[in-house]
């Protein structure tokens, strides 16, 4: 049943028909929170391709292109002296990098090649080069905690849940779109309520008067009823604003400027939808980010202990092997070439520290317990919400049908009483309370309405799934075309 466009509405530049479901799409596609919501995601989409980026070798080129140097420094003369000589010198250096994460054992590998260049001016001109055709260097951590290792298993997680997130920000957009779009159907209905409420109230006291001339009621009677037509204008003034600030709300939510006005329509052809505990559950285990949460929580505190445990010592490996050379001209600088090679161990063991470390190790541990025994009550917590969500939900579709039938039976009783009334069969406090109840039974209907749709998507976000159409709503082709945007 669609609303009907009353005379009376407050006149706006431009108004509009809109479904429920138009206002939804309107607000995924123009809204700030939307907005948000994807510049959110390629954000995250950018940090995950970072990350695969770090996965491969890194070449880099450095270089000074010259450095030119004229100066006195001090010199210790053979007898202990001081003095001061003065030194000019032209130096240039350029060298290649190319570096590799060992994402396996968190260890670091790199190739460089390298060429040096010095140029001593003066009387005693001369110059020399210095060359590095390649060196290999390592740098491994032995007990260290691997955090090129974690970062593997957490960064393709941590994508994934921002990819679900934005659906779940979207659909969440949904609500809010659908919570105001019912206000304003509210507030639009109110406002049709007291204009009925108030011809009604006018005419009953036009009536009224006729038959206290007539003497066939109280004065008493008629003064309740002219005080019930002041209450029906004062009634109408106070729906009209509440309209006027529904509309603004709407209207500013989805980018429209304050003069647009969008005329609802009632959603009360309500689709068919049977969903059960289990098919919700594992749709909601299979899309929501609950599963991939959890997994994180699991693998931080698993790498707390690890980093705790890695801090009871520090071992760190550091070889370099390669050749070098020098001569007074390039090609000297080549040949003949002499090895370079450079292995040291870093070792750091505290010797007495009052069990500071160990008690770092057995509080991360601590802590993971703590997260494990959370994480057990949050799947449980998880699994009752859902039972309890579903349950209303094909409850609520039931209530819509019950709340259908009452409206339907309170305008028809109050349109009797109104019959009755002037007929001089029924008091003014009876026709009173039945408008009180028609109009109770109008509201509530409207919003057993709302409860249904808003359990609907609350479904919606949490499944990822749309259980009209049958489909999945985080599809890796939506995700690439946001992404393109």
């Amino acid at each position: 049943m669609a609303m009907l466009l009353a005379s009376g509405f407050p006149a706006r530049s431009e108004s509009r028909v809109m479904t429920l479901d138009e206002v939804i799409d309107e607000a995924r596609k123009t809204s700030v929170e939307a907005q948000m919501a994807l510049n959110s995601m390629r954000a995250s989409y950018w940090s995950y391709r970072n990350y695969r980026a770090s996965l491969l070798p890194e070449i880099s080129f450095s270089a000074t292109l010259p450095s030119f140097s004229q100066r006195y420094s001090s010199y210790q003369n053979p007898d202990g002296t001081y003095d001061f000589i003065h030194s000019s010198a032209l130096e240039a250096e350029g060298s290649i990098n190319i570096t590799q994460n060992i994402w396996a054992t968190g260890g670091t590998l790199s190739m460089s090649t390298s060429l040096n260049f010095l140029r001593q001016m003066g009387k005693n001109a001369y110059s020399r080069f210095m060359s590095i055709p390649v060196a290999l260097k390592l740098n491994q951590p032995i007990f260290a905690a691997n955090s090129a290792k974690q970062t593997r298993r957490t960064a393709p997680l941590e994508y994934r849940a921002a990819q679900i997130n934005y659906i779940v920000s979207t659909e969440n957009l949904a609500r809010s779109a659908m919570s105001l779009y019912f206000d304003l159907i509210i507030a639009r209905e109110t406002v049709l309520i007291q204009q009925k409420n108030l011809e009604n109230a006018r005419k009953l006291h036009e009536i009224a008067k006729v038959k206290r001339e007539m003497g066939k009621i109280s004065q008493n009677e008629v003064l309740q009823l002219e005080l019930n037509a002041l209450n029906a204008q004062s009634a109408l003034t106070t729906a009209e604003s509440g309209l006027t600030a529904a509309s603004f709300s709407l209207t500013s939510f989805l980018g429209y400027d304050e003069d647009f006005e969008i005329i609802p329509q009632i959603p009360d052809k309500l689709p068919h939808i049977d969903v059960t505990f289990s098919e919700v559950y594992d749709m909601a285990l299979k899309n929501s980010d609950h599963s991939i949460s959890r997994r994180l929580r699991e693998l931080a505190a698993d790498f707390s202990v690890a980093t705790a445990k890695g801090d009871l010592r520090r071992i760190d490996l550091y070889a370099q092997v390669g050749f070098t050379g020098t001569g007074d001209n390039l090609s000297g600088a080549y040949s003949p070439l002499q090895n370079n090679e450079v292995v040291s161990i870093g070792v750091q063991i505290p010797l007495v520290d009052w069990g500071k470390r160990r008690g770092q190790v057995k509080v991360a541990e601590s802590n993971r317990e703590v997260t494990r025994a959370r994480l057990r009550q949050e799947d449980t917590q998880f699994r009752q919400n859902i039972f309890l969500l579903v349950d209303r939900f094909n409850s609520q579709q039931r209530q819509v049908e019950i709340a259908s039938v009452s409206d339907t039976i309170a305008q028809r009783r109050y349109d009797t009483n109104v019959a009755s009334f002037m007929m001089g069969k029924i008091s003014t406090l009876d026709l009173d309370n039945s408008q009180t109840a028609k109009d109770n039974q109008r509201i509530s209907y409207l919003s057993s309405l709302y409860q249904y749709w808003s359990y609907y998507y609350q479904i919606r976000s949490l499944t990822l799934h749309d259980f009209i159409t049958h489909e999945d709503l985080l599809s890796d082709e939506k995700l690439k075309m946001q992404n393109a945007k």
